[in-house]
């Protein structure tokens, strides 16, 4: 019989690492698992169908919430570092995904209806657990830091464009034409630059319609400068993934874009 050790260790891999059969396994049922509580959800949410099967949809639940706290207490229990990982971002969300869940079994009461719903929507946060399996999704995350830098600049020349459209549009306009302070004048020039048009406040006067034909064509001229930013980084992040090399050793081949070792059996990436 297997001692407490191995046994943790066992666990350990299973839950843990997405690198062997056991894990991959263990995070495609937990991926369907975790879909299948949102799909509950955004039913429950539908008047007729929770009037129907509301019985059925709480004990749906309930089970979820009783897979997703046995998964937390197996992850406390064979982390290395078991408070590490409670008050790590995905230990929080983890938590997030099973704590709405019971106290919505102490809140019956109908004068608590309200504050059922709002507990039960919290269940949502459920979505960034799939985080944890789309592994794609760190390109996009390298994306995002190398265009960090750039986006703050064009959103600082953005925010002193459109302080100034709106300075303008006050003084032109005025009061009069429901142009009241300042702020609203800026109000609008995000609105228009932005191509939303809401057309709540709108220009009255020919100067001010000719400053608005401005800011509209400014803003189809500057709306595609994020998007190229991000691309072209994404496009960079990608790159490096296809530049990286398997370990001449185990054959692993996701590492790290600066790796120098194997982070499964230790061995040098690229030896001398």
């Amino acid at each position: 019989m297997d001692n407490p050790t191995s046994l943790r260790e066992r666990l350990y891999i299973i839950v843990f690492q997405t690198d062997t059969v056991a894990g991959r396994r263990f995070d495609k049922t937990l991926l369907l698992i975790i879909l299948a509580s949102l799909v509950t959800v955004v039913l429950d949410s539908i008047d007729a169908v929770h009037q129907g099967y509301a019985g059925v949809l709480a004990a749906i639940e309930w089970g979820f919430t009783a897979i997703f706290l046995a998964e937390y207490l197996t992850r406390l229990y064979c982390s290395p570092k078991p408070l590490r990982y409670a008050f790590s971002f995905y230990g929080l969300v983890d938590l997030l995904a099973i704590v709405p869940g019971i106290l919505a079994l102490y809140y019956s009461d109908a004068q608590y209806l309200l504050i059922i719903r709002v507990i039960r929507m919290l269940r949502i946060f459920r979505v960034l657990k799939l985080s944890h399996y789309l592994k794609q999704a760190n390109y996009l995350l390298d994306a995002l830091r190398g265009s960090k830098q750039k986006i703050i600049v064009f959103l600082v020349s953005v925010s002193t464009l459109v302080t100034v459209f709106g300075t303008l549009m006050y003084v032109i306009e005025g009061p009069a034409n429901g142009f009241t302070s300042i702020p609203t004048g800026i109000y609008w020039a995000i609105v228009t630059l932005t191509t939303v048009g809401f057309g709540d406040i709108v220009p009255k006067t020919a100067l001010g319609q000719v400053l608005s034909s401005l800011v509209m064509i400014t803003g189809y001229s500057i709306i595609a400068v994020p998007t190229g930013i991000f691309t072209a980084e994404l496009a960079n992040a990608m790159r490096g993934e296809q530049l990286r090399h398997e370990c001449p050793r185990c054959s692993k081949q996701s590492h790290e874009h600066s790796a120098a070792f194997c982070s499964r059996c230790g061995s040098a990436l690229f030896p001398g």
